[in-house]
């Protein structure tokens, strides 16, 4: 995402949503800052006639000295901002970069008012959920709060999104940072490690460290050999040890230490450090490190975020990493740009592990398209990574890998086990978005093994249930769990609780096609009389069935939670409840255009006539067995604005139809188009839903029976789904 791109996005948050705290997740800390020193200058440039006092907070000397260097650059001055943190001592306060450790020890509240500065700026912000950031955010009131952040999730679950109405104004995520080379390309291989993980206490979190000292480190022919399994693979998978510039990553002190010893013995000129090794002792490390005197710092919990050595090639990964926020802050160390530096070499060691492990989120954090699933990118030699990248399992560590997931997450019986021992696992209570988040689950993915409600009934953890709706909300709550409207899930989170109560004739018109679009989820189809029998009676069903209703609510509010863009109501010639960028099934667009018979459109097209409308469903990526020859149609966008679509192929250009669409514009009519990736979701094994790009124009063609057109799309394709619908990059 250009920057330009974030800045425009991050003001259309404020424009559309009159929100003035906003939430950057990019996985370049460099780019973070530029980033928000961009907006912050555009902000000046707003409020040229007042002080634009700024206040930037990081929890470390390296990252807010970094800060300030880029601040000035994007500012062209020099002499901006003064640091307060450590020896540093400011000559103004006006424009600060301060440690949160000065700001509490310093009682700096005490000092200024809550409106002093205009502008606060918090890098690292999933820090901010921790008790010391909690005086800051609720003392001041600036004009505009923004957060910096490569990893919203963190490694306790507590969520720092509150902060920001549950938004995030604008991400780029690692893949994207590496499709942009705004990061360097990694290959990376799976090592098989020999010690067996299964039997390790498993705390609240993950492994108990202690017991994983003890194998790694004092269970000395245990921790030897595998050290010289690691010194062998090291040997195996780097091109030139002379060339290596090392981060090893330790699960304790002595570990590292250990690893250090042991390197060093064996001929590879080591250093550890951790946390309480003293600043020179640290420069020292990283200056040997650069110039090559040393080829690996074995490290704990140190130069996982914030600290840059942009030289660093290779990355050891060996112990388990169970939190995804630590595990990409350590491999984004060996990501930064260098002269000299095409890629960065990991090698992940990879055991036989507990069943509470999750590898799952780890590899889907670095694919660009994670629709296929773990499981089919590993059988598949992980097709869909970010350019120049490159992974490899070794034939145990993948076989250890699946049987993982399949224990975890691949079966019923594997969630519910998950299921059953979440509060003992994670220390919370037991609920939808909790067990969601906590283990990086789509919720298409655990629908396929039935409702949430019912894996609970069977991990014996809630009360058995007999509901009259429970079989048929069951099979729509995977249709449910595609809605990302906030329209659509902002009315239905106001009827759902008393549907059978509301009297449709009585509801505006917008709502009554929602209303259609609520009864087209369950049941696939349009209500022509909501007095008839069978609608009373299916409208019963959802009124009996508390237990279904609750957990639909509860999934509508988890979704409308990760929404993630701005939408916007696109003019249709009607009130149509249809939003930019959102994502509807065919039933449910079709029912809000008040065609009420979904199931009859066949071939992607739809001509209505009242509307004067010509709605596309667009499927980019069509396979032989879903389609035949007549219907392998050719549609990709060309740009962010220009997208290429091949009509049916009966169509020419001189037929009714063929006219209609040249002359859409002289006759009055309207061109709208869907976009799916394929005709079946991998998630939920049921039909994709389709996003919409709103509305379009005829620019040229070319041939007949099909007609190539191409059309210009009033509203720009967003970097989200560009990807997704140009054609040289869909998978």
């Amino acid at each position: 995402m250009r920057l330009l791109t974030i800045l425009d996005k991050i003001a259309a948050e404020r424009a559309v949503r009159g929100r003035h705290r906003n939430l950057i997740v990019a996985a370049t800390g460099t780019g973070k800052t530029i980033i928000s020193a961009l907006d912050y200058k555009r902000f000046r440039q707003e409020h040229s006639d007042s002080p634009c006092r700024l206040l930037f907070i990081a929890h470390r000397e390296e990252i807010l000295s970094q800060s300030l260097s880029a601040f000035r650059a994007v500012l062209k001055d020099a002499n901006f901002g003064d640091l307060y943190v450590g020896k540093h001592y400011p000559n103004d306060t006006d424009h600060l970069f301060m440690s949160i450790q000065t700001f509490n020890s310093k009682q700096y509240t005490k000092k200024t008012s809550p409106d002093y500065y205009d502008y606060i700026v918090v890098d690292e912000f999933h820090h901010a959920a921790a008790k010391s950031y909690k005086k800051l955010l609720e003392y001041y009131k600036p004009k505009i709060l923004l957060g910096l952040t490569a990893t919203p999730e963190r490694m306790d679950g507590k969520s720092v999104l509150e902060y920001f109405d549950n938004r995030i104004a604008a991400e780029i995520r690692l893949p994207e940072a590496i499709d942009r080379k705004l990061l360097c390309p990694f290959q990376y291989f799976g090592v098989s490690d020999s010690v067996n993980l299964e039997e390790i206490k498993w705390k609240i979190g993950g492994y108990d460290r202690n017991e994983l000292e003890n194998v790694y480190v004092f269970s000395e022919e245990i921790a030897r050999r595998r050290a010289d399994e690691i010194i062998r693979a090291t040997l195996r998978y780097v091109t030139d040890i002379d060339a290596v510039k090392g981060l090893g990553f330790c699960v304790s002190k002595k570990h590292a230490d250990f690893m250090a010893s042991y390197f060093n013995d064996h001929g590879i000129p080591s250093v550890s450090l951790t946390s309480d090794t003293p600043d020179e002792e640290r420069k020292e490390a990283k200056s040997k490190l650069v110039t090559g005197r040393i080829k690996f710092i074995f490290v704990v919990d140190l130069y996982n975020e914030g600290v840059d050595i942009p030289e660093v090639n290779t990355t050891l990964f060996l112990r388990p990493t169970e939190s995804l926020t630590v595990f990409l802050q350590q491999l984004g160390r060996g990501l930064r740009l260098s002269e000299g530096k095409d890629c960065l070499t990991v090698l992940d060691f990879i055991g036989q592990a507990n069943k509470k492990y999750n590898f799952e989120e780890k590899y889907e954090a670095l694919l660009s398209n994670n629709r296929h699933g773990v499981q089919k990118e590993i059988k598949n030699g992980f097709i869909s990574l970010p350019k120049g990248c490159y992974i490899r399992l070794e034939k145990v560590a993948a076989k250890h890998i699946l049987d993982n997931i399949k224990a975890s997450y691949g079966t019923a019986t594997g969630i519910v086990a998950n299921i059953k021992t979440f509060t003992e696992d994670t220390g919370k209570d037991i609920s939808l978005s909790n067990f969601l988040d906590r283990y990086s689950m789509d919720p298409r993915s655990l629908y396929k093994y039935g409702s949430f409600s019912r894996l609970c009934v069977k991990a014996a953890i809630r009360n058995d249930f007999d509901e009259p709706g429970e079989e048929v909300l069951e099979k729509a709550l995977a249709r449910f769990a595609t809605i990302d409207s906030r329209r659509f899930i902002s009315f239905l989170l106001k009827i759902l609780p008393n549907v059978g109560e509301v009297i449709v004739n009585d509801l505006s018109q917008v709502e009554q096609r929602m209303m259609q679009m609520l009864y087209a989820t369950i049941w696939q189809k349009g209500v022509e009389d909501w007095d008839s029998p069978e609608v009373c009676n299916n409208i019963k069903l959802i009124e009996d069935s508390p237990t279904m209703v609750d957990e639909l609510i509860d999934l509508l509010e988890y979704r409308y939670e990760k929404i993630d863009f701005v939408d916007m109501p696109v003019d249709v010639g009607f009130d149509c409840p249809l939003d930019l960028y959102c994502t509807y099934s065919r039933d449910q667009l079709l029912v809000a255009m008040d065609w009420l018979n979904p199931s009859s459109m066949r071939e992607g097209v739809k001509w209505l006539p009242d509307k004067k409308i010509d709605i596309f469903l667009v499927t980019l990526n069509k396979s032989d067995k879903d389609y035949s020859p007549t219907t392998m149609y050719n549609d990709y966008s060309i740009n962010n604005e220009l997208f290429h679509w091949q009509s049916q192929s009966t169509t020419s250009e001189g037929s009714k139809t063929g006219q209609r669409y040249i002359n859409h514009k002289k006759l009055g009519n309207r061109i709208l188009l869907f976009v799916r990736d394929f005709k079946t979701d991998k998630l939920s094994g049921a039909t994709e839903a389709y996003t919409y790009l709103g509305t379009a124009n005829y620019i040229s063609h070319e041939g007949s029976r099909p007609m190539s057109i191409v059309w210009k799309l009033d509203y720009e394709i967003p970097a989200k789904y560009i990807n997704k619908t140009n054609k040289l990059l869909a998978v």
